[in-house]
């Protein structure tokens, strides 16, 4: 049977649907061996999925999805097995969280004008111990009946180029990728064509991450299509990179489904060799 590996999913501590320990034994029940907990600009459910993980037969690759910028683009870094007491990260890490806090609240307080929302919803939805977001805003939006799922709410009212949207505070993506080395994380570029949501960066900008400590790809993920999979596979040749796979699971909150793209046993081999925090075995 083939070792099948997902390397970037979400729980409750960012914008996913489930704890940590449910999304683990998801996975586990999806039939995966391995799987990655990437929440957005935290590591507060590694210690849960990890005690899930023991006793649940998976193993897991704890990390967290780095919000960046390049040029004015969104860029998303997926750092692999870092040392989460490395205080430069974490500060950073935490600086991130509380601007897209401050973000999420502007969000609310203009949408609150046209549609039925509050803040104190939104707190209620995300629950304690979360970085909470815009998916958590879609989810009152929803609830609300005022939109008819999260993919409407993103593609709608929460668009990036929309009437309601707030930027936030994120690094440059050179600097985060040499953070995340420092910190002796693995970083890996989320989703890199995935003009669906936006902009998406030029291949020069890889260059530069990969000259500043990038280590791979998420070529297969299901916001790549076809033409931005080969471009990608051809960059990552060109430069050394790692490939690699992920369903980006949120629970509920999306259609993707845990395993629906994988990563290969050597890459995952390349990546626990380069990071710093072990791999959780059960």
């Amino acid at each position: 049977m083939p070792v099948r590996i997902d390397l970037h999913t979400h729980s409750s501590a960012s914008d996913g649907t489930q704890a940590p320990a449910e999304v683990v034994r998801a996975a586990a029940d999806a039939g995966l061996d391995v799987l990655a907990l990437t929440d957005h600009d935290t590591t507060s459910g590694w210690d849960e999925a990890a005690a899930a993980a023991r006793v649940a037969g998976v193993a897991l690759v704890r990390g967290t999805e780095v919000s960046a910028r390049s040029q004015r683009v969104s860029v998303h870094l997926l750092s692999y097995l870092q040392d989460p007491g490395y205080r430069p990260l974490a500060d950073e890490l935490a600086r991130i969280a509380d601007s897209r806090v401050h973000r999420a609240e502007r969000i609310v307080e203009a949408l609150s004008r046209d549609v039925p929302i509050t803040w104190q919803q939104v707190l209620d939805q995300a629950g304690d111990g979360t970085v909470v977001g815009r998916p958590h805003i879609a989810d009152v939006l929803v609830v609300n009946g005022v939109v008819r799922d999260r993919d409407q709410a993103f593609a709608t009212l929460l668009h990036a180029r929309g009437p309601y949207y707030v930027p936030y505070h994120a690094p440059d993506a050179a600097a985060a990728v040499e953070l995340i080395r420092a910190a002796g994380g693995v970083p890996v570029f989320a989703h890199p064509g995935a003009d669906g949501r936006g902009r998406i960066v030029e291949d020069a900008v890889f260059d530069e991450l990969a000259e500043a400590g990038l280590a791979g790809l998420e070529v297969f993920h299901r916001d790549n299509d076809e033409a931005q999979r080969a471009r990608l596979e051809a960059i990552a040749e060109r430069l050394g990179l790692l490939v690699t796979g992920a369903s980006d699971y949120h629970g509920a909150g999306k259609l993707n489904r845990l395993g629906e793209n994988l990563t290969a046993p050597e890459v995952l081999a390349a990546i626990e060799e380069e990071g710093t925090v072990e791999v959780v075995r059960p």
